[in-house]
């Protein structure tokens, strides 16, 4: 049974699902245009968390982390230099500015990036409901067949099991990517992916229980970090990296490709014809995906090094292989088999512990969306269109706008996931529905 709206009289002109980075760069860029205008022209907005309060890959705030794009590439400072919601604000506020300047670096701690999010989402607590996971997405039909609404029905926060329906003119979909795990795995009670890789290893740590080898699988930032965390965390186990790459590949972080990540360069792409946007991912993967830092690798080998000099190898990197099985040990384990590609020949680790660090894969709109997703349009290889604005392309009787905040590489080039255009791209959309709104 549908549950009535929370306050009939209520229209949203911006309901936002999920409240990660995205979309809280979004309701800042509402929170501060909205003080520049009169009552009657403000937009009215509100986002749904389904997590009880903010968080962003907590699983991987590792201690001595840093980001890998520049401060400067907070929620705000590409939009609007002068916001109080910038980076350098919240040091500021925190008493460490001077302290961070003196550090002479571009990149700040993960766990300092974090908690700056966790301040910018305390100050606009009041435009997101946490705890309210949306399970329905449902086009309004208005008599004469125009779609000029969504209600968008959420679980009640208070976990009476009841739900909430708001209705709303607009909608920004930012959820965020879901955890890959490759085929013939799943995850369970020792097989992670590394999103929640600091709580589980804790959790062992802190029941005692000892973890003699521990195998990761993956060849990207993250792999190297849990490499790296789980040879320091357990200094008894042996840690063994598996990847099908000969080593591990360093970032290209250099500045001409970095230029990739530009606002300037999603114009580009967005223009350019399909051949051309495929390759220029294919020219430039190696600013993202499946590599790491130069200083952390440079590290893994000096400590492989040391190992080796010292006649104690606890750290393994077992390259051009691939996991073929992972079967449960007889002593609550893991029996990991390993095929060497070049011979085929393979060997079982017996292992305490499994880590994916197989990144991550755009979440199913159409599970979401439901009948909503019938009115989007597609493109020849089967995508969902979407305009440069970041509205999708929708059947003409629909007025009402969807956005999506992630998800649209195929438009919008590599920053589509990243945090490089968060803050441009809050704008572009605020300005889209803003325009909408109040037609010139």
């Amino acid at each position: 049974m549908k549950s009535p709206l929370l306050d009939s009289e209520v229209v949203h002109d911006i309901l936002g699902i999920g409240f990660g980075p995205s979309n809280l760069a979004l309701s800042i860029a509402v929170e501060e245009h909205n003080k520049s205008l009169p009552a009657d022209r403000r937009l009215g907005a509100l986002f749904l968390e389904r997590q009880p309060r903010f968080g962003w890959h907590r699983g991987m705030l590792i201690d001595d982390a840093t980001m890998q794009v520049s401060f400067l590439k907070d929620l705000v400072t590409l939009r609007n230099p002068t916001s109080d919601y910038s980076f350098l604000c919240f040091l500021r506020e925190q008493g460490r500015l001077i302290d961070f300047l003196n550090q002479k670096t571009l990149f700040p701690l993960r766990v300092e990036f974090h908690e700056y999010f966790e301040w910018a989402a305390a100050r606009v607590s009041h435009l997101v409901s946490y705890g309210s996971e949306v399970v329905a997405v449902d086009p309004v039909r208005g008599d004469d067949g125009e779609i000029a609404y969504f209600d968008v029905t959420s679980r009640d926060p208070s976990g009476s099991g009841t739900t909430i329906t708001r209705r709303a003119r607009n909608i920004s979909v930012a959820m965020g990517l879901e955890p890959h795990v490759p085929p013939g795995l799943e995850l369970a009670e020792r097989i992670w992916h590394n999103s929640e890789l600091i709580p589980r290893a804790t959790r062992l740590a802190d029941e005692g229980k000892p973890v003699q080898r521990a195998v990761v699988l993956g060849a990207g930032q993250s792999a190297a970090e849990a490499v790296d965390y789980l040879h320091r965390t357990f200094p008894d186990a042996e840690v063994c990296s598996v990847f099908a790459k000969y080593g591990y590949t360093p970032a290209d972080d250099s500045p001409f490709a970095n230029r990739i990540f530009d606002p300037e360069a999603v114009d580009v792409y967005f223009s350019a014809p399909s051949e051309v946007k495929q390759s220029l991912i294919d020219y430039h993967r190696s600013t993202n995906y499946s590599v790491v830092d130069m200083e952390l690798i440079e590290a893994l080998y000096a400590t492989a090094y040391r190992e080796k000099v010292a006649g104690r190898e606890r750290l393994r990197f077992l390259n051009v292989s691939r996991i073929r099985a992972v079967d449960p040990a007889a002593d609550g384990g893991l029996d990991v088999a390993v095929e060497f590609l070049p011979t085929g020949e393979k060997q079982v680790l017996s292992a305490d512990v499994l880590v994916l660090a197989t990144g991550y894969r755009p979440r199913d709109l159409s599970s979401l969306l439901g009948e909503a997703a019938k009115l989007c349009l597609r493109d020849d290889g089967d995508e969902i269109r979407v305009g440069r604005d970041h509205r999708v392309e929708t059947v003409p009787e629909v007025t009402a706008g969807l956005y999506l905040q992630g998800g649209t590489e195929h438009t919008h080039g590599l920053t589509s996931t990243l945090l490089s255009t968060v803050a441009v791209r809050a704008e572009e959309i605020h300005r889209s529905v803003q325009a909408a709104k109040l037609p010139v």
